[in-house]
């Protein structure tokens, strides 16, 4: 053995072994299924792909143990972010989503997701993976489209899909509507307006929207304003003066400016439910491209922004502005991808009922039938579904799967079309009217988004019903998709045996996204939850416990780390010291204690290895092998007393998944006490021995019983901890047993 362990020298040829050898696909034993959480298929590694590395734990654990384990992989398309990704790649040629019809689009987007995929999957064999890989799953294979499909006909036939113009946050920078969970908020100072409202003086920081206002509101019980309500006021504006009716709301907090609020149902979510309760007219001044609508007369075309500061100084010059609290702070809500304002925007959406699909969900979690890691996390799960209302599941881009709707030209003549004709003009309007000048299939061809009324009729299909239909632009969103990931990545023979899954590891901040609707789908469709157990990873962080961000110039490249000090290292580095659920603070200098460690492993094996004796059939070793050695030295009894009870508590620590302490376990044990103790202590019973063979006929039998005595029980105690501690640094471990097993063995079938 060399006097050092380098990584680099057998990385690469230990985890080809592995693959070739078929080592991560056993198909004996008690079947063990772990699903990989599918990253971007556009996606590099980064330090937070690193808790993958906790899958690979278990994996190897179970695969140790004898179990037919398997890890699925696969990819997700990742919708909005994969569109996002390449729009800003077009964006520096000059180019943008505009210039290309729906179809070429979306092939474009194809191409470059092709080009720029697999990377992920070669960091994460870098990083040891045990993955089955050739059953790696794509978001938009055909067989997972066609399910997908498939599960919305079925909610539409059973009544939990419909279609509705619906307050939704809209980013109108990436030109779609977010769901209320993945919505980001930021505490940021704006100026408060005090604004002349007839009789009242009220409180917005969004002037802008003034055209929109269909109502004022009061609390009920604020005696200042309840001889009002039910009555209407007369309000000077802008564009002549208008009248609005008071109505008396709970949603208004008597405390906020004056007590008075207005009420402008298309452009606030508070003041939509508002409006609906109370029956309020929608009048929507503000566009999908962000810009104010012709009902704002001169203020048509401005961009909101721009149209807050002209409103609110043309309300001065008229005297209409009483005071500007310059410094009020509030929460806004922004796009999670972007960090743009996003605008609260009346659109076509498609919807799903949540009310009946989460109760299940919800008694499934109380039931414990799935279990969190760590447990807290049960508690925010149920806190989050009985929040969840109806959920958006249209989404506004092109790269994803289409939402199989069709509609007929011929009985929705009304339809909003935006398409590129045959000289690549960008045309608009609505298609009873267009088609007068343009054949069907230009537009077709040429189509880029359609919007259908809310009544418009359709078709559920997945293939075109006849001519003249166009098919819905709008794709399901993302979690839509991969809310069904359980379902579509086991084959069917495979659910009496793998169903439910051992296993979901994941972060926290996608439970609601992702986690909450894997279990309603599984529940919808199979009647029963997807997984037994999910683990919540940990965060990692840069080494003062900040999240990493370009901004912040914190970022680590983990194969960076890898190339340096060698995968083990890192991955240990991200389970060492770390509470289960907490933050992983990552640095180099963690790393390379994780290195020395590996070094120290390698160094122990060493040391048994330069001492070992193969004597001859002859020898008396071999004869007083078979020997029932009396008067065992204290030491040794101490040191297997102490591997037993090491051995229990590791188990107790991988069955309640709490790995760091497992991994602590083992580090502390093999460095501080088979190394520093039990081997110094044992030392003087190797002494015969040197790097060249003994002479046997010198030696006393009570001599060679010493020494075997000695070896045997380091070397058992020894590649007892290396089975334990495989799964954490499976390359270190391998390459050991294989110098003492031969090149074509492997840990993993001990």
């Amino acid at each position: 053995m060399e006097p050092k362990f380098i990584s680099a020298a057998v990385e690469e040829k230990i985890y080809r072994f592995w693959e070739e050898a078929g080592l991560f696909k056993r198909d004996k034993g008690k079947p063990y299924t772990i699903l990989m959480p599918p990253p971007n298929a556009n996606a590099s590694l980064h330090a937070g792909h690193g808790m993958y590395t906790i899958d690979d734990i278990l994996i190897r654990w179970k695969l140790i143990q004898g179990y037919n384990a398997r890890w699925i992989p696969g990819m997700d398309h990742a919708g909005f972010e994969t569109q996002y990704v390449y729009e800003k790649n077009l964006a520096k040629q000059g180019k943008s989503r505009m210039d290309f019809d729906r179809q070429t689009l979306y092939e474009n987007i194809f191409s470059f997701v092709k080009d720029n995929s697999g990377l992920i999957y070669k960091q994460f064999k870098k990083l040891g993976f045990a993955a089955d890989w050739p059953r790696s799953v794509f978001t938009l294979n055909n067989d997972v489209i066609d399910y997908i499909h498939g599960t919305f006909k079925k909610m539409h036939a059973d009544e939990l899909v419909y279609r509705s113009d619906y307050i939704v946050n809209y980013c109108v920078h990436c030109g779609t509507s977010l769901s209320e969970l993945e919505v980001k908020y930021i505490e940021r100072i704006d100026p408060l307006y005090y604004i002349k409202y007839g009789p009242f003086v009220l409180a917005t920081v969004r002037p802008e929207t003034k055209f929109g206002d269909t109502a004022v509101a009061v609390n009920p019980k604020d005696k200042r304003y309840a001889k009002w309500i039910g009555k209407e006021i007369e309000v000077e504006g802008l564009l002549g003066k208008f009248r609005l009716k008071v109505i008396g709301d709970d949603y208004v907090d008597p405390k906020f400016g004056t007590g008075v609020v207005k009420i402008t149902p298309a452009h606030d979510q508070n003041d939509f439910l508002v409006g609906k309760r109370h029956g309020l007219e929608i009048k929507q001044i503000i566009d999908l491209n962000g810009r104010l609508t012709d009902l704002t007369g001169p203020y048509k075309g401005l961009k909101v922004k721009v149209a807050r500061e002209k409103v609110a100084a043309d309300l001065q010059t008229k005297k209409l502005i009483i005071k500007i609290d310059k410094e009020y702070s509030h929460a806004v809500t922004v796009c999670y991808r972007c960090g743009r304002d996003l605008e609260p925007t009346i659109i076509p959406n498609w919807f799903i009922k949540v009310a009946e699909l989460k109760k299940p969900v919800i008694s499934a979690i109380k039931a414990n039938k799935v279990k969190f890691y760590p447990g807290k996390y049960k508690k925010q799960t149920l806190q989050w579904l009985e929040v969840m209302h109806d959920w958006p599941i249209s989404r506004q881009i092109v790269w994803g799967i289409r939402i199989p709707v069709w509609y007929s030209v011929l009985d929705n003549p009304d339809l909003h079309v935006v398409f590129l004709n045959k000289n690549k003009q960008i045309i608009i309007g609505k298609v009873g009217e267009l088609l007068k000048k343009y054949s069907f299939f230009e537009i077709e061809k040429g189509l880029q988004k359609l919007t259908a009324d809310k009544q418009a009729k359709y078709q559920i299909s997945k293939n075109k019903p006849s001519e003249n239909y166009l098919q819905e632009t709008d794709t399901f969103d993302t979690w839509f998709s991969s809310g069904q990931w359980p379902l579509v990545t086991l084959k069917e023979d495979e659910y009496k045996t793998r169903f439910p899954t051992d296993v979901l590891g994941t972060l926290s901040d996608i439970l609601p996204f992702w986690v909450s609707r894997m279990i309603m789908f599984s529940l919808y469709l199979r009647k029963e939850v997807p997984f037994k157990n999910v683990y919540l990873w940990s965060m990692v962080t840069d080494a003062k416990g900040q999240k990493m961000s370009k901004s912040k110039g914190n970022v680590i490249n983990p194969i960076d780390l890898v190339d340096k000090y060698g995968a083990d290292a890192f991955r240990a580095s991200l389970i060492f010291g770390t509470t289960q659920g907490g933050k992983v603070p990552l640095s180099e200098d963690r790393v390379r204690a994780m290195r020395n460690f590996a070094n120290k492993i390698w160094n122990i094996g060493r040391f048994i290895y330069i001492n070992r004796q193969v004597p001859s059939s002859k020898s008396p070793i071999r004869q007083a092998q078979g020997k029932q050695v009396p008067n065992k030295s204290q030491i040794i009894n101490e040191l297997n007393k102490e591997s037993v009870e090491v051995k229990k508590t590791y188990e107790k620590y991988m069955e309640k998944y709490q790995f760091s302490r497992a991994f602590d376990l083992i580090y502390h044990f093999l460095w501080h006490r088979l190394a520093d103790i039990y081997i110094e202590e044992l030392k003087s019973r190797l002494e015969t021995s040197g790097l060249t063979p003994m002479i046997e006929s010198e030696l006393k039998e009570d001599v060679i019983h010493g020494k075997i005595e000695v070896l045997e029980a380091l070397k058992k105690t020894y590649f007892e901890n290396l089975i334990m501690l495989h799964p954490f640094m499976p390359f270190v471990t391998e390459a050991v047993w294989q110098v003492f097993n031969g090149e074509k063995s492997s840990i993993i079938n001990k």
